[in-house]
């Protein structure tokens, strides 16, 4: 499967890029680059920066966007719009946990911001791979400006805007042109030692992050799409939500974080919210 290629700083990038033509402007994600591609068994072949994972095999952060991939992912719209649904490969952004605190709830899993062609060896251009998410039912990375003139953008002067995504300014932005440069300009997060990794026992997390709130949020979440509040549906989906909102404390800390132990405590807990629930 086709790997991304790195994006350069402004300072690194292109000459082209700032002296000719025409510049989209876009938020920098605060997450973590994936990439995925339809095989013709229509399952979903998910991979990050830098390996490609089998079905069973897929780190607890990304739970949640390959669940939101399976469920919003048009395959008869990208079955009708390309003879070989294997030879495009999508990019994209999972929003995990890092260091900005997205609005989960409203933030979707997977934000794309390019489309690969193995046949024609060729990227979209930025307009197309908004149109191209859209078709298939998946957000794009926003926009904050678009066609703007590159000889009339100054990286020194340039302040970040505002994040769609959350109450404060964004990660940074990408600039790209419709020939293939692309260059980001990111904010100076404060300095910070890194996450704290979770030390507490598995059922003290458990009680800590499986809260009535987290249970009902999601409990909700289900009967809005028709489908029953069972333990089992219940259970995995608030273990997602936990492993891609926590994910710093979870998985990028140095401590130990024994998943095994906590998915036990946690499953006890939403046997006891399902009992308790009025039928």
């Amino acid at each position: 499967m086709k790997q991304y290629p790195s994006i350069p700083t402004v300072d690194a990038a292109p000459e082209s890029l700032l002296e000719r033509g025409h510049l989209w402007i876009q938020e920098k994600i605060d997450g973590a680059g994936v990439r995925f591609q339809l095989r013709d068994s229509g399952m979903i072949r998910l991979g990050d920066r830098e390996r490609v994972y089998k079905a069973d095999d897929v780190p607890p952060s990304y739970h949640h966007l390959l669940r939101h991939l399976r469920e919003n992912l048009d395959r008869e719209a990208l079955h009708a719009a390309v003879e070989d649904v294997e030879s495009v490969v999508f990019f994209g952004d999972a929003t995990v946990k890092r260091t900005i605190d997205y609005d989960w709830e409203r933030t979707p899993s997977f934000l794309g911001y390019d489309v690969w062609f193995a046949d024609e060896e060729r990227f979209l251009p930025p307009d197309a791979v908004e149109k191209v998410y859209a078709s298939l039912g998946l957000r794009s990375v926003n926009t904050f400006q678009k066609e703007v003139r590159a000889v009339d953008f100054d990286p020194q002067s340039y302040e970040i805007p505002d994040s769609n995504w959350y109450d404060g300014p964004a990660a940074g932005v990408v600039l790209r042109n419709k020939t293939g440069d692309r260059a980001q300009l990111s904010r100076n997060f404060e300095t910070e030692d890194g996450p704290s990794p979770a030390r507490q026992p598995a059922d003290v997390l458990a009680d800590e992050l499986g809260t009535d709130r987290r249970f009902r949020r999601v409990a909700t979440r289900l009967e809005a799409r028709d489908r029953p509040v069972t333990v089992d549906s219940l259970y995995d989906r608030v273990f997602e939500d936990i492993a891609r909102e926590e994910n710093d404390r979870l998985f990028q800390g140095r401590g130990y974080f024994d998943v095994g132990a906590f998915r036990s405590e946690l499953a006890a807990l939403t046997s006891e919210f399902v009992a308790d629930r009025p039928k």
